[in-house]
């Protein structure tokens, strides 16, 4: 399970993420991210958490479908938040056939995603 610090829930983090982040497509799935923003509900001196989101349209496979994929992709972004910067706003959109695919498969296209996005790959 996703903590709830970890929880993007908000229309507009959505939207900012998805509009003003940088994004890295996959044969599963669509990764955005703006890195190191600030959370302007947060209170504190530490530094805000990272924050992820997901997306699974009906063209994913029906609910029950979709629900297998939410769960799996909460998983896979759970192990991954400490190599974001602190801040991030994630949005990882699945596409239709992530409704067919493995864990292993789910994984290893959010891993290239997130090494594009974060510097370490190329196209």
């Amino acid at each position: 399970m996703l903590p709830s610090d970890n929880r993007l829930r908000r229309r507009e983090d959505f939207s900012t993420a998805v509009r003003r982040g940088r994004r890295a497509g996959r044969r599963l799935l669509v990764v955005h991210l703006q890195s190191g923003s600030t959370d302007p509900h947060a209170t504190g001196e530490s530094p805000p958490p990272v924050r992820a989101g997901f997306v699974v349209s009906k063209a994913v496979g029906k609910a029950v479908v979709r629900t297998s994929v939410k769960r799996k992709l909460r998983h896979l972004i759970r192990d991954r938040l400490s190599l974001l910067p602190p801040g991030s706003l994630v949005v990882v959109r699945a596409l239709p056939g992530a409704g067919d695919a493995d864990h292993a498969q789910l994984a290893r296209d959010l891993d290239a995603a997130l090494k594009r996005l974060l510097g370490g790959g190329t196209r």
